[in-house]
């Protein structure tokens, strides 16, 4: 009969032991409405006084004042259990009779633990910890974070990877699906809001709003490190030598630990020297209290670390190996010998297999009598040296020149434009912190910071100015698949830790907190000091002498020789008798039982070294990643006025093309027009004129093909950020108000999720939320203008049909995108090659946005290495399902209501709730 293979089990870490403070989401975000419109400033000290210090343009002015901040809420948007995701796919795939969303309901209890009047008492309570993912300038996040959420002085690690140069390929990705990004390719170039404003506030002056741009973000940071902690800064070697003057202001000189270079996974090649490296600037927050683990690389023979091990003992001799015997011979029978004096000591004399030998030993007499008997002397001409084996220590520290970490490429495909290579941040990860610490990286990307905290069981912020880094960085995390390393607190963690030290546990009692580490591998670390020390082998020698003896005496007798045992052949002659070869067949034998004793006595009295990057991997489970979050700054805050901008960030604000924004944006309006995506569709105005209302700043005029006129308001969003829900809000009661407006164009460079919800709730009012061409602010010569055909687009809306299976459950389909004619003012759908993937909340409470259901339609299967793991649990088909526009079927919301959130490529969202 066939064995049924037992099903693999999928684990997700929490921190149990860890909790964050109640912030708002989104759908709450009323009831925090004085923090977002009145916010306290946070003050980050300036010291003008520092000697020496680098000195930039309008670095004096920057100094007259303290760096001003704004503390400003975050908002979450979207709460994802991966786990929660996977366990619903494998449910659908045995088709068990169990409840739809038991499972799913128990797993997005991670995100409870306190009841509801105090979730509205927000920054009051602590609640479970998720991660947390954070679309917002890294500034405001982290000044939030220290101000309002109290994580001043929490953070084990930052890691922060700036631009590196003035290039827009080495920064910026405008889609998921092209992240062969060349610089100065018009096509190229970011269009979001955000990153243009960080682009200009980083760029205006070239190096001296850069310097002036970094110094912001290091000074908050700064204040949210430990005592212990660590900050590392990844740059090229343009401006590594001013990033350090930078960094040592920030943090004091005292407090620089290293500069490492690493090897990239490509070169850039010049007339001169290839640059083959980018550097690591490794900061403490306080030297003296600083954490490190150190990390070891494995000594390969003839490498870097065990170059110098290249002889083996044959027949009592000294033999130095050719590379190719190197590579074919076991590490234990590699062997070096190293020095045994010391200057500093007496000249002593030590007989050794019958000579005297006359120096300035470190060990004492019994000592190196200790050592004699166990194989570790050996004399090289008028010298005796010690031997030690690639077995005694097999590993070696890592320095501050990393070779091994850019040869082997990436192990997944590589997603994002600027995706540094894993196992660089991994290994400062490891070095700086233990399970359970917080690791920030203000400089998101494609989330690899993230990525590797969560495989390491730390806990993780990270954030980013690009919707395209957030989309792509999330879609990473969800679809994860991690090795499931043994917890120290745990059953079988327990066990394996008896088994690697040898000792019992002192407590039996497991929580499973992370906490409390892994169970580590560890190597030997046999020394000098440790076999000279060591009693044991006095003890065992004794035991073998009393049988080696008699033994030397009998092939002495036999031979009529006077052999010491240091002179004993190791092979028979052909004309001895047959005695006498079993007498020497026993006393080699007995020998090697002697030296295998001693050599089980050292192993077993020698220190060892835990390796903390080789943790104990159980084959039979693996890892998704744990519940987090996805959060972003207030919309109106992400673009920042002049008057919330630190006075460093004010000097370097660009001036737009056509002086004024509004004017600017209402005169290629007149001009161009509003399209949607069907090229001869467009809203062609007979008059444009400037309105006086504080929400719409124009009314325009325009005819339909039928004759009919229509009046229409346009209302424009800020310059550098989303348009917000609140104000379509007051921008549709304004329009409504006396003759009333047919429709609202709300203009905007990026638009919140929410406001195709906040559209819906105006009755005849047409509210359409209108792209604007981000060409048309980014000013100078930087861009050509694509015409003014695209200037104003219409932004499509997410065409979904709710319907009933046949077994009553609810099924949704994605159809498309909604384009609206603006020359007939009628609806259609078009096509969803435009969207990367759509998340269902199969149980919209309207308080937070779970995501529950989760499709990816953007052409990649983000899934696969999950999807092989698990193909003994489940097929094909329901794999499949994730890359469907057409959903699971799913129970009735016990909320009545369900929420559809769809994504485009350039990282775009959408939210509709719908009433089921």
């Amino acid at each position: 009969m066939r064995r049924t293979k037992k099903p693999v089990e999928v684990e997700s870490i929490t921190h149990v032991s860890d909790t964050r403070k109640n912030i708002p989401t989104e759908e709450l975000r009323d009831f925090v409405a004085e923090d977002e419109h009145n916010p306290p400033n946070s003050l980050y000290p300036r010291n003008p006084d520092l000697d020496p210090q680098l000195v930039w343009q309008g670095k004096d002015e920057q100094d007259s004042a303290d760096l001003e901040v704004p503390v400003v809420p975050i908002y979450i948007q979207e709460k994802i259990h991966p786990h929660a995701i996977i366990e619903d796919i494998r449910r659908q795939a045995k088709q068990t009779a169990q409840k739809q969303g038991e499972t799913t309901l128990d797993l997005f209890a991670d995100f409870n633990g306190i009841d509801f009047e105090q979730q509205l008492e927000f920054y009051q309570h602590n609640q479970k910890w998720q991660n947390r993912m954070i679309l917002g300038d890294s500034l405001f996040v982290m000044t939030s974070l220290a101000e309002k959420e109290g994580l001043k002085g929490q953070v084990q690690m930052i890691y922060l990877d700036p631009p590196y140069g003035i290039k827009f390929g080495s920064n910026w990705q405008v889609s998921t699906r092209k992240r062969d990004v060349k610089d100065g390719k018009v096509e190229d170039v970011t269009r979001q809001p955000e990153q243009v404003k960080a682009f200009r506030d980083t760029w205006k002056l070239g190096i001296h709003s850069y310097l002036a741009y970094l110094r912001d973000r290091l000074a908050a940071a700064r204040e949210l490190l430990t005592d212990s902690g660590s900050v590392f800064v990844q740059i090229g070697d343009e401006n590594v030598h001013l990033v350090r003057c930078l960094l040592d202001e920030v943090f004091g000189s005292e407090n620089f630990v290293a500069l490492i270079l690493f090897r990239k996974t490509g070169g850039l090649q010049t007339n001169l020297l290839a640059s083959v490296g980018d550097y690591l600037l490794w900061y403490a927050k306080d030297f003296s209290n600083l954490k490190y683990r150190q990390l070891y690389l494995t000594k390969k023979p003839g490498q870097s670390g065990a170059s110098q091990y290249k002889y083996t003992l044959r027949d009592g001799e000294l033999i130095e190996l050719s590379p190719e015997e190197l590579q074919v011979t076991n590490s234990s029978e590699l062997l070096t010998h190293d020095n045994l004096t010391s200057q500093g000591n007496p000249i002593i004399e030590f007989k050794f297999q019958g000579k005297i030998f006359r120096s300035n030993f470190k060990p004492p007499i019994p000592s190196l009598q200790r050592l004699a008997v166990t194989g570790r002397l050996f004399p090289i001409g008028n010298t005796l040296r010690y031997l030690r084996s690639l077995s005694d220590f097999p590993v070696f520290e890592i320095n501050e020149l990393w070779e091994d970490v850019g040869t082997s490429g990436f192990s997944e495909k590589k997603i994002y434009v600027v995706q540094t290579n894993p196992s660089v941040i991994e290994r400062c990860l490891l070095m700086t912190t233990d399970p359970g610490d917080l690791v920030l990286d203000p400089t998101c990307g494609s989330g690899t910071t993230a990525y590797m905290a969560e495989q390491w069981g730390r806990r993780w912020i990270t954030c980013d100015t690009s919707r395209v880094a957030l989309a792509l960085a999330r879609t990473r995390l969800m679809a994860a698949k991690y090795p499931y390393y043994l917890l120290a607190d745990s059953s079988d963690g327990l066990k394996k830790e008896a088994e690697c030290t040898g000792k019992v546990p002192e407590n039996l009692h497991t929580g499973g907190d992370i906490k409390k580490g892994f169970v580590y591998k560890r190597v030997p670390h046999i020394t000098l000091k440790s076999i000279a020390n060591n009693v044991e082998i006095d003890v065992l020698h004794a035991q073998y002498q009393a049988q080696l003896e008699p033994l030397r005496a009998r092939l002495n007798e036999l031979l009529r020789q006077n052999w010491e045992e240091w002179e004993i052949p190791r092979h028979a002659n052909d004309d001895w008798s047959q005695a006498t070869k079993d007498t020497l067949a026993q006393w080699w034998e007995l020998r090697q039982q002697r030296q295998q004793a001693i050599d089980a006595a050292i192993a077993r009295n020698a220190d060892t070294e835990t390796l903390f990057d080789q943790p104990v991997e159980d084959n039979k489970k693996i890892r998704v990643t744990g519940p987090f979050t996805v959060e972003s700054l207030s919309p109106h805050r992400v673009l920042s006025t002049d008057i919330d901008q630190p006075q460093s960030e004010q000097a370097a604000r660009a001036e737009s093309a056509g002086g004024d924004f509004t004017t600017l944006l209402l005169e290629n309006l007149r001009k161009a027009g509003v399209q949607n995506t069907i090229k001869n569709e467009r809203l062609k105005f007979d008059s444009l004129d400037p309105y006086s209302g504080r929400w719409i700043q124009a009314e325009g005029r325009y005819t339909e093909q039928d004759g009919a006129a229509r009046r229409a308001a346009i209302s424009i969003g800020p310059e550098h950020g989303a348009v917000s829900p609140q104000q379509v809000k007051e921008a549709c009661k304004e329009a409504v108000q006396g003759l009333g407006f047919d429709v609202l164009l709300v203009c905007g460079l990026a638009f919140d999720p929410h406001v195709s919800e906040e559209a819906r709730r105006y009755g005849k009012l047409v509210v359409l939320p209108v792209r604007v061409n981000p060409d048309l602010v980014m000013g100078g010569d930087l861009l050509k203008k694509t015409g003014s055909g695209n200037l104003f687009m219409i932004f499509g809306e997410p065409d979904l049909e709710i319907r009933r299976t046949k077994d009553g459950k609810v099924q949704v389909e994605l159809l498309g995108l909604d384009i609206y004619d603006p020359t007939t003012g009628q609806i259609r759908s078009n096509s969803t090659r435009e969207i990367a993937c759509w998340f269902i909340d199969t149980n919209y409470n309207e308080e937070s946005f779970f995501v529950r259901h989760a499709y990816f339609t953007g052409g990649d299967e983000p899934y696969d290495k999950l999807k092989r793991a698990l193909k003994a649990e489940i097929d094909e088909a329901a794999w499949s399902q994730l890359y469907s526009t057409v959903s699971r079927p799913f129970d009735s919301p016990e909320s009545g209501k369900i929420a559809v959130k769809v994504i485009n490529h350039y990282g775009d969202e959408v939210l509709k709730v719908f009433a089921v």
